[in-house]
């Protein structure tokens, strides 16, 4: 009989969050580019709610929405992933533009500014800001993304509960990466700041932002891409000090 209730309430979580399946799926489609598609976010979001809805524990404090919330768009994210959609020369692309500002921020102990990271690409102020277009437009946007930029460390809240299953020297390392990058977010300028805070923490799109700022959308989008990478390429020194 217990375990005929434990399956009712299964469905019953399942059927009453179907709902949060769509709307996590509209808010990520309305930052992914057109090759993606809302069908297959929905169904690897529906995969997500389904474990959520098997593995959660009520005693441990959290909310089902919450906790649902966080699988559902990590099962969506890892779909994205291995669908492989960017192109290879885009991850080019963001590699050489992440070389340029590291060699460029390390000789002149400062940000590398536009035109630097230009020059030192030996490519002329157009074709770096179409670049940084194009890397906008195929990169994966999300605040998981950003958590992941030091090309394949994943870093996870130590708060969430699989965490708790994890050796406790990854959680630290974990937690250690997680500050370290916070710093680093810190030491960008004040509109890149903004821009990162205004679509990771606000969730606002990037028309939005240029409204804010005051700038077009195309704008934004460069300065979204640039403070990204700008990002990956300060995330250097923590990996080479582990």
């Amino acid at each position: 009989m217990y375990q005929q209730t434990q399956t009712v309430d299964l469905d019953a979580l399942v059927e009453q969050h179907a709902v949060l399946v769509k709307r996590i799926a509209h808010h990520l489609l309305s930052r992914l580019p057109a090759s993606v598609q809302l069908d297959d976010l929905i169904q690897a979001g529906m995969l997500g709610l389904f474990e959520s809805a098997g593995r959660f524990d009520p005693s441990k404090g959290a909310r089902f929405e919450t906790y649902a919330g966080i699988r559902i768009r990590g099962a969506m994210l890892d779909e994205i992933r291995k669908g492989d959609w960017t192109p290879r020369s885009v991850h080019k692309q963001s590699r050489a533009i992440s070389q340029a500002i590291k060699e460029v921020e390390q000789n002149q102990g400062g940000d590398a500014r536009d035109r630097d990271i230009a020059d030192a690409m030996e490519i002329s102020m157009d074709q770096y800001h179409q670049l940084l277009v194009d890397v906008s437009g195929s990169r994966l946007f999300s605040l998981e993304e950003l958590k992941s930029i030091s090309d394949g460390f994943e870093v996870t809240d130590a708060s969430d509960s699989e965490s708790l299953d994890e050796n406790p020297l990854d959680i630290i390392q974990k937690q250690a990466f997680s500050k370290y990058l916070a710093q680093v977010i810190k030491g960008l300028s004040d509109r890149e700041q903004t821009v990162l805070s205004l679509y990771y923490d606000q969730e606002m799109n990037l028309k939005e932002i240029g409204e804010i700022l005051e700038v077009s959308e195309s704008r934004v989008s460069q300065i979204h891409s640039q403070a990204v990478l700008r990002v990956r390429a300060r995330m250097h020194s923590w990996k080479i000090d582990q």
